[in-house]
C-alpha cells in the first residue's frame, strides 16, 4: 500500500466524512466492544468508500494503462505457469489455464489484502495523528481496493472459461458466494489483525512476505489437489490433514466451482465429495473465521491507544 505522504490529500478524501460522523471529542478508548467497533465502522462506511478509492487511485497514478495492469497480470500468470508446468515439467493438468486461474484468483486476493494492509496504520500516521475516525477502516480499505482488483481479473478467468471446451457445471457455481465470503472475513481478520502488530513491530510485514511464499506452495493451486492427497495415502495418513490450512478449502472450493474437472483419467483432480462437503468445510473454515475475527477486533482495540506514540 502507498504511503500517503501529506495531509492534503488525505484531507480531501477524508475531511468531509470524519466532520459530519464525529463527535466533537472522541477518545480512543481501549477495550471497546467488538459491537461497538461494528457500528462505527458503518457510521463511518463513507470513508471507508472514499479510501478505498484512494487506494485505487494512488496505485495506479500517472499509469498509462491503469486498470489494465489487473487484467494483464492474471494473463501473464497464465503464460508463464502454463509454460513452465505443462511443457517443461508435463503436469498433464487439463484446461490447466482456468485451474490456475480459478484458485490463483482467490489467492491472490488474499495476500495482497494482506501485503496492503500491514502497512495501512504506519504508511498513513499523517492521518492517524491528524483526524479521528476508526483505525481498522485503513486495512479493511487494502482488503476493499483488492476486491476490485479480483472483479476485473475475473473478467480473464470468464473469457478463458467463454473460450475452452472445459466441462463447465452450473450447479456449482453458487459455491463461489459462500466461498468469497469466508475469504473475506478471514483475510479481513489478518488484515486488522497484523495492520495492529506492525505498528509495534515493524519486521512484522517482512515476515508476512515469507509466510505468504510458503503458504502458497503449501496450497494446491498450481498443483492438482491428488499430489499431496497421495503423499499423505502413501503413508497412512487421512487427507483431511490438508485442509488444517483454510486457503485449501477456500482454493479448491472455488476451483470445483469454477473449474470442475475432478476426476482426470481417473485420477483425483480435486476432491470427490458432493457439494455438501465442501459446504461443511466451508462452514468449518467460516466458523473459525469469524472467531478470528472478533479476537483480531480485541486485539486491536487493546493496541491502537498508543498508535500515535509508536507512530
Amino acid at each position: 500500500m502507498t504511503a500517503m505522504g501529506d495531509g492534503e490529500m488525505a484531507g480531501r478524501y477524508c475531511s468531509s466524512v470524519v466532520t459530519a460522523a464525529a463527535a466533537p471529542t472522541n477518545v480512543i478508548a481501549p477495550r471497546r466492544s467488538v459491537y461497538r467497533h461494528m457500528v462505527e465502522l458503518w457510521s463511518y462506511r463513507e470513508l471507508l468508500g472514499n479510501l478505498i478509492r484512494k487506494e485505487l487511485k494512488v496505485k495506479y497514478k500517472k499509469s498509462s494503462l491503469g486498470f489494465l495492469w489487473s487484467l494483464l497480470n492474471p494473463a501473464m500468470y497464465i503464460v508463464v505457469f502454463t509454460i513452465v508446468f505443462q511443457v517443461v515439467l508435463k503436469a498433464n493438468v487439463p484446461y490447466f489455464p482456468i485451474f490456475l486461474l480459478s484458485g490463483l484468483l482467490a489467492w491472490t486476493l488474499f495476500a495482497t489484502s494482506l501485503g496492503g494492509a500491514t502497512g495501512s496504520i504506519t504508511g498513513n500516521h499523517t492521518l492517524v495523528n491528524k483526524v479521528y475516525f476508526p483505525r481498522e477502516i485503513l486495512p479493511l480499505a487494502a482488503v476493499g481496493a483488492n476486491c476490485v482488483h479480483f472483479v476485473l481479473q475475473g473478467i480473464v478467468l470468464i473469457g478463458a472459461i467463454a473460450l475452452s471446451p472445459v466441462d463447465f457445471d452450473l450447479r456449482w457455481l453458487w459455491l463461489v458466494i459462500p466461498t468469497m465470503l469466508v475469504l473475506l472475513i478471514f483475510a479481513s481478520a489478518l488484515a486488522i489483525f497484523l495492520s495492529a502488530v506492525n505498528v509495534y513491530a515493524r519486521d512484522t510485514q517482512h515476515i508476512l512476505e515469507l509466510a505468504l511464499l510458503a503458504w502458497q506452495w503449501l496450497t494446491p493451486m498450481i498443483y492438482a489437489w491428488r499430489l499431496p492427497a497421495d503423499k499423505l495415502k502413501e503413508h497412512g495418513i487421512t487427507t483431511s490433514l490438508l485442509l488444517l490450512n483454510p486457503m485449501v478449502t477456500i482454493v479448491v472450493t472455488m476451483q470445483r466451482a469454477l473449474y470442475g474437472q475432478h476426476l482426470q483419467d481417473g485420477k483425483q483432480m480435486l476432491p470427490t465429495g458432493g457439494q455438501w462437503w465442501y459446504l461443511r468445510n466451508l462452514g468449518i473454515t467460516g466458523a473459525g473465521a469469524v472467531i478470528l475475527f472478533i479476537l483480531a477486533m480485541r486485539l486491536f482495540s487493546r493496541l491502537e491507544g498508543n498508535f500515535a506514540e509508536e507512530l
